[in-house]
């Protein structure tokens, strides 16, 4: 709506202009006639100039007029031209950048899709490799696990000599002494052996400690894992191992003697415990 305006604007002004250069050239026009006139009417008093020549230069003057006049108009009209031109030239040049733009704007939009595209995959990809990652992460931790619960497995343990039990575990009962010829509690078993029978480790360990106690005499301490203690009493000797050291299961510690003052009245024989986290327990429940 607006170039039509414009377009109405521009000719108006190119009608206006060439009835303005029209009018101009009449007035000129008349102008040089009158001037031819009165100069033609002294040269006639003169009798230089005949009046068939001064309307020979008057015709020739209206047709420079009408020549010059339709100059005038063809330039106006060229001008006219000029100017729709340019706003063809304006119009197509503003069609020609919409376009542009709107590749630019596609282009763009193109670009972003591929980002956004790339991003999604990449975060994908990331979230995998998390998933990945942290499953990894509790298979390792089970694996640990199950492995800490193999390692804290109850151990296993074997008669430390061989010979026959003669006296029971008695913790809930009670069993008579020949010793101090009275009924006590027993919170071991006694196995029959020789003197200088060879004591072995009931299972693997660490040598806790080695003394001799004023009940049991001399004694080895074993310890094991989850809490497990052995007990050797009523040794001769203990020279085979020291404090600290890490034993194996069937290992020699130790001989049998006949060292325990609350059971020195009996045969030779080992005096063997079995305790976890210090409780007493009944040790034919636990050798294999």
């Amino acid at each position: 709506m607006r170039r039509e305006t414009r377009r109405h604007e521009n000719k108006e002004n190119n009608r206006n202009i060439l009835y303005l250069g029209g009018s101009l050239i009449g007035i000129g026009v008349i102008a040089f006639a009158i001037t031819f006139i009165l100069y033609g009417n002294k040269m006639e008093e003169q009798g230089d100039i005949s009046s068939q020549k001064i309307a020979t230069l008057v015709q020739e003057a209206a047709n420079d007029s009408k020549s010059a006049s339709s100059q005038m108009g063809k330039t106006v009209e060229e001008s006219a031209n000029d100017i729709t031109n340019v706003e063809s030239t304006n119009t197509n040049t503003s069609t020609t950048n919409t376009n542009t733009s709107t590749k630019t704007e596609n282009t763009s939009n193109t670009t972003n899709t591929v980002n956004t595209t790339k991003s999604n995959v990449t975060a994908e990809s990331t979230k995998n490799n998390e998933q990945t990652s942290k499953e990894n992460s509790v298979t390792a931790k089970e694996k640990e696990e199950q492995q800490k619960v193999e390692e804290q497995k109850d151990p296993e343990f074997v008669k430390p000599v061989e010979g026959e039990i003669s006296k029971e575990y008695a913790k809930d009962n009670l069993v008579y002494s020949e010793t101090l010829q009275e009924w006590t509690t027993h919170m071991g078993i006694d196995i029959k052996a020789d003197k200088t029978t060879v004591v072995k480790a009931s299972a693997d360990g660490k040598i806790k400690s080695i003394k001799n106690d004023p009940r049991y005499g001399l004694s080895i301490i074993i310890e094991h894992q989850n809490g497990f203690e052995t007990l050797y009493a009523n040794l001769l000797t203990s020279e085979f191992v020291e404090v600290g050291e890490e034993v194996k299961q069937g290992q020699s510690i130790g001989t049998v003697g006949n060292t325990a003052t609350f059971e020195i009245a009996d045969d030779a024989h080992l005096h063997f415990e079995i305790t976890k986290n210090n409780e007493n327990l009944d040790p034919t429940q636990y050798i294999k």
